[in-house]
C-alpha cells in the first residue's frame, strides 16, 4: 500500500510558484524548490517528476485560481458593468489578487502574472507552458469581454465596438503595467495608466 502524502500539496505549489516568480524557471534548481517547499528531492521527483512537473502543476493551480477570480470580479448586472471594469483595471495594474486565498503582492515580482512570466521566459520552447499560459490569458479575456458586453447592453460602451478587441486592449495595458512597475515607477503612475486606458473605452455616439 502506498504511503499517504505527509505534506500539503497546495502549500508546496504556492511555495514553488513564489520561487519561480523570484528567480525564473532557468534560475531555479531542484534544490531551490526543495529549500522553498521543505520537500526533499526524492519526494519532488516522486510526486511531480522533477522541476518541470512542479512548474506545470503550479501553473495549473494558478489557472484554477484565475478561472474563479476573474469571472467573479467581473460578473454581475449590466448596470454596474462599467464600474466593475474600472475597478478590475485599477486592481489589476497594481497586482491585487482576485482569489481570496492569495495575499496582496508586496513587490512587483509577486504582482506580475505568473503565467505571462513563464511564457515570456520559456513559452517559445515549451509547448505545455505556452498552452497553460494561453489558457490563463483566455479565461481572463473572456471575462473582460463579457463585462464589456454587459456595459454595452447598459448603454455605457459603444455597441458597435468589438468586445474582444477591447478585452485584448485592456489586458495588453495590464500586462504592460507589469513591465512599467518592474522598472520602479510609482503606484500613482500605474493608476494613471489604468485611468487613461479606461478613458479610451469608446462611449456611445449621441446624435
Amino acid at each position: 500500500m502506498a504511503r499517504p502524502r505527509s505534506f500539503d500539496h497546495d502549500h508546496v505549489l504556492h511555495a514553488a510558484e513564489r520561487q519561480f516568480r523570484a528567480a525564473g524557471y532557468n534560475g531555479t534548481s531542484v534544490d531551490d524548490i526543495s529549500a522553498a517547499t521543505g520537500l526533499g528531492r526524492g519526494s519532488l521527483y516522486a510526486t511531480f517528476d522533477g522541476k518541470h512537473g512542479v512548474l506545470l502543476q503550479a501553473m495549473a493551480g494558478y489557472f484554477a485560481r484565475l478561472g474563479q477570480g476573474a469571472p467573479r470580479a467581473l460578473a454581475g448586472p449590466d448596470e454596474g458593468a462599467l464600474e466593475r471594469l474600472h475597478g478590475y483595471l485599477l486592481r489589476a495594474v497594481h497586482g491585487v489578487p482576485l482569489a481570496a486565498d492569495v495575499p496582496p503582492a508586496s513587490d512587483r515580482t509577486a504582482a506580475t502574472c505568473f503565467a505571462a512570466k513563464m511564457a515570456l521566459e520559456i513559452g517559445a520552447s515549451d509547448p505545455e507552458v505556452q498552452r497553460l499560459a494561453n489558457d490563463c490569458f483566455s479565461v481572463v479575456r473572456t471575462a473582460v469581454a463579457e463585462c464589456v458586453r454587459a456595459a454595452q447592453r447598459n448603454g455605457d460602451i459603444d455597441p458597435d465596438a468589438d468586445p474582444d478587441d477591447l478585452a485584448y486592449l485592456l489586458l495588453t495595458v495590464i500586462r504592460g503595467s507589469d513591465v512599467v512597475g518592474a522598472y520602479g515607477h510609482s503606484p500613482a503612475r500605474l493608476t494613471s495608466i489604468a485611468e487613461s486606458a479606461f478613458a479610451m473605452l469608446p462611449r456611445p455616439r449621441h446624435p
